[in-house]
């Protein structure tokens, strides 16, 4: 059998799946809401007809060789959705396909959920584009270069902007229809820093909250985020937490000086290690399965009662370690050079910038000649974010941040800064 019938069956599979998913639901909405997320990344429950079928017995050497062809083959959405049909046929394939595919930093592309809190690329940087709707305070971020013409995007990440007389909150999800901290799409917040119970009027500062702690760092857990919900989505014995991992500063322009904003932002789940010669960002390796559920094409994972299939020890006991004598990376915007000519600010965003913004910007690593980072790794982009067009923004960004961090710092710039311009 050639490899384009194996694809052809697997995507009739994934429909077959999704067809019984949708019983009880409008299968219209379903679908919007299935297209929009990126593939499974936890063990599913397979269905018995699936189980027994001839694709659950394959040979170990035949089962690698198809998926790796599989994998190679399909490099980018939405041709890549084949690899769920993959993961979602039975726990072997599962664990064949999550062998094969490799992290973000090792491979440069995204494909299961876990890989929005996993580092970028090393060798070039991600590309994303941001889409603003002004009317719902929504901001969506896609997975390619620009917005196609036939709407076909792969939506990544979705934020809504909640506006409180004491700040102001960006909402992080998964999906672009659910921002309910009791949701089982919840990713974390970005939220204004509020300084001695009062508010930062001056919205300058913002804090990046995850929702889980990262791998092997030591994150202050916000005690006061952290509530037990009784929903029908989420565990009632699974508690919804916030994790401190970055903060973002933008300088105040005291003197009115012409420029743009600058910021800093220390990321606290980042250990300056990490741009080292030889050093690792922290990469965690699965996402809560109270989150991860929503992706599983499983009807038995999708009951209205309380999750029972949860590991309980990675969700309910959340370690607060203390980091110690262990160094966040800082990141700083990089300078911009005046342009006498075009009288303005300009920076080298390599076509990927077309419209000129007070927004616009670019993160370096900003380190100590005593961490004995080279000049080379110093200059490297590590997060870029321009306009485009009328509420369309680009986003590229590499390791060591991942596309829930890269994220969540761009959304710091849709904030009106008026001290800071």
């Amino acid at each position: 059998m050639s490899l384009k019938s194996i694809v052809r069956e697997l995507k009739v599979m994934r429909d077959g799946i999704g067809s019984i998913s949708r019983r009880g639901a409008e299968s219209k909405h379903w679908h919007s809401r299935m297209k929009s997320h990126i593939v499974p990344d936890v063990t599913v429950t397979p269905l018995e007809n699936i189980q027994q079928g001839p694709w659950a017995n394959l040979p170990p050497e035949l089962l690698l060789d198809i998926i790796r062809r599989i994998e190679e083959s399909e490099t980018s959405w939405p041709a890549r959705a084949v690899i769920v049909s993959c993961a979602s046929v039975c726990k072997s394939w599962r664990a064949v396909t999550k062998e094969i595919v490799k992290t973000p930093e090792q491979c440069g592309r995204l494909t299961f959920p876990i890989s929005l809190k996993q580092p970028g690329s090393r060798e070039s940087p991600i590309q994303c584009f941001i889409r603003r709707n002004r009317e719902t305070s929504t901001f969506l971020l896609y997975y390619g270069l620009v917005p196609s013409e036939n709407e076909t995007d792969k939506l990544l990440l979705a934020a809504k902007r909640i506006r409180r007389a004491t700040g102001t909150d960006f909402v992080i999800s998964l999906v672009a229809d659910e921002f309910s901290r009791s949701s089982n799409t919840y990713l974390g917040k970005l939220r204004q820093v509020l300084d001695d119970r009062k508010s930062n009027f001056l919205g300058t500062k913002f804090t990046i909250y995850d929702s889980q702690p990262p791998c092997e760092a030591g994150i202050q857990r916000n005690s006061r985020s952290c509530r037990r919900f009784q929903s029908k989505q989420v565990s009632p014995r699974v508690p919804a937490c916030n994790y401190v991992v970055s903060t973002i500063a933008y300088e105040l322009n005291v003197l009115r000086s012409r420029g743009p904003r600058r910021m800093h932002c220390t990321m606290n789940s980042i250990p300056v290690s990490a741009i080292q010669e030889g050093g690792n960002a922290p990469t965690p390796t699965s996402l809560p399965q109270v989150i991860d559920e929503h992706f599983s094409p499983s009807p038995a994972l999708k009951g209205k009662g309380p999750v029972t299939d949860l590991n309980s020890a990675s969700l309910t006991e959340l370690p607060v370690r203390n980091q110690g004598s262990v160094e966040p990376l800082v990141l700083k915007n990089k300078a911009p050079r005046w342009h006498e000519q075009l009288q303005c600010w300009c920076l080298n965003f390599k076509g990927r910038v077309t419209v000129a913004s007070v927004k616009n910007f670019q993160l370096v690593a900003a380190v100590d000649p005593a961490h004995n980072v080279s000049a080379a790794e110093q200059e490297k982009v590590t997060l870029q974010f321009g306009k485009i067009g009328k509420d369309i923004f680009t986003m590229d960004y590499r390791y060591p941040l991942s596309a829930f961090q890269a994220f969540a710092i761009c959304l710091s710039s849709f904030d009106t800064k008026p001290a800071c311009e």
